[in-house]
């Protein structure tokens, strides 16, 4: 039985789908929000990119071991909920003419944490409702979500801000969220309540996730390589929004439309990325995406008011492309890698490392901007999302082509983790983790 079939990854994936729908037209949305209404600064709209994603930096491991700690759906039905509820203020301020840079700050910021919290938490969730041979279609499937959201989020996004304004349009967004919330109330597969051991400590809990990840040579290249190439792409995906917004004065739904190639890219990626792992192995599959992803980037910064924005946007939908190609089979990597009762801490690990250079990223591109220029800001993103490549070439990944296990090359010999526990099956008949 194909995952269709399966009803709780059926509600898990359209949580998702709305989650990503909204995190896409944010990033878009909001700085489109500080530019058009609020007139800000190259610098200013760096800083709101920055509070976008800073919790991950910020509180990212902490919150590994506290979702390890609970049941994860409650978590992500509570994150949905305060999303919703952060961008709600947005419209709500301007009715009354108190909108202001610092309560966009705020929001962001808000948003972030909630963020943060649903994907540490549906990312281990994931393993509990599949059995191990299904990660790689559920993450395929959830990452050709992700790639629909970067085409209709922003393209939708932009079209919206021209036609109702810029903080009415946030109101669509945190709709989306309250929905998603709903729709998680209906999955029928119950966790147990993770076991609470007399030691336990959340500092030494922090440390068993940084050691399992920085122990594991395979995790070890995957986290830094991702964390490389977002720092590079986010200094991109600050700049770029200011070069056609401001400079170029693109229209804030050809913006929109710009930033949707990308996604269409991405839909490409979610269609060939089973045949690409089956092919060449998921290991060699990550560090492929990842070389099509850096070197069709060097391509964005020659985007102008001409032909060459959509050659640009061409260059941006092939990053997304083997940006889907990588993510998907790290994910299954990853997930297959870890024992159940470290997942939240492995995934917020590899998350603080690569999130974590997502507002740093985005702070240095609108520092770059303000003080040497837009397309050179936009040529250093470009070149740090291309040397990202390195590290997972140059690890057991390159050379992985069956699917990871405790075999695997780049697990530690020693302080092996325990092996996964059983589970239950879900209502339906089909195996759940």
């Amino acid at each position: 039985m194909t995952l269709l079939g399966h009803h709780d990854f059926r509600l898990l994936w359209a949580t998702q789908t709305l989650g990503q729908f909204g995190a896409h037209f944010s990033r878009v949305g909001l700085p489109l929000v500080a530019i058009l209404a609020l007139d800000a600064t190259a610098f200013e709209a760096g800083l709101l990119a920055t509070f976008q994603t800073v919790a991950f930096l910020v509180v990212g491991l902490p919150a590994g071991a506290w979702v390890d700690r609970r049941r994860k759906r409650p978590v992500m039905i509570v994150a949905n909920l305060g999303r919703g509820l952060l961008l709600a203020w947005v419209p709500v301020a301007a009715y009354l003419g108190v909108l202001s840079l610092t309560q966009l700050y705020v929001v962001a910021l808000g948003v972030s944490v909630g963020t943060l919290l649903f994907e540490t938490a549906y990312v281990s969730y994931l393993p509990l409702l599949l059995e191990r041979g299904q990660l790689v279609e559920g993450n395929a499937k959830l990452e050709s979500t992700r790639s629909v959201a970067q085409v209709g989020g922003p393209t939708l996004g932009g079209y919206l801000v021209q036609w109702l304004g810029a903080p009415l349009a946030v109101l669509t967004v945190a709709g989306g969220y309250l929905a998603s919330a709903v729709v998680l109330c209906g999955i029928r597969m119950r966790e147990a309540v993770p076991a609470r051991g007399t030691d336990r400590h959340l500092v030494r809990e922090i440390r068993q996730g940084l050691s399992f990840v920085f122990g594991h040579r395979s995790l070890r290249a995957l986290a830094v390589s991702g964390a490389l190439f977002n720092l590079g792409v986010f200094v991109t995906g600050t700049v770029v929004v200011v070069l056609l917004a401001q400079q170029l004065r693109i229209a804030p739904g050809t913006v929109g439309l710009w930033f949707a190639i990308g996604g269409i890219g991405g839909l490409v990626g979610a269609f060939v990325v089973r045949r690409v792992s089956a092919r060449i192995g998921p290991g060699p599959a990550v560090w492929f995406g990842m070389a099509v992803a850096g070197v069709s980037g060097l391509v964005v910064p020659l985007a102008d008011a001409d032909w060459r924005l959509w050659l640009a946007g061409a260059g941006n939908a092939l990053v997304s492309t083997g940006l889907v190609i990588n993510n998907v089979n790290s994910m299954a990597i990853r997930q297959q890698l870890c024992p159940q009762e470290l997942q939240g801490r492995m995934n917020a690990t590899i998350r603080f490392l690569i999130f974590g250079a997502m507002p740093i990223g985005s702070f240095l591109g609108g520092f770059l901007g303000e003080r040497v220029g837009l397309r050179e800001a936009l040529w250093v993103g470009a070149v740090l999302s291309l040397v990202a490549v390195l590290p997972v070439y140059f690890s057991p990944l390159r050379t992985m082509r069956g699917h990871p296990g405790d075999d695997d090359p780049g697990t530690p010999r020693d302080g092996a983790p325990p092996g996964r526990q059983a589970r239950p099956r879900d209502p339906d008949g089909v195996g759940s983790r």
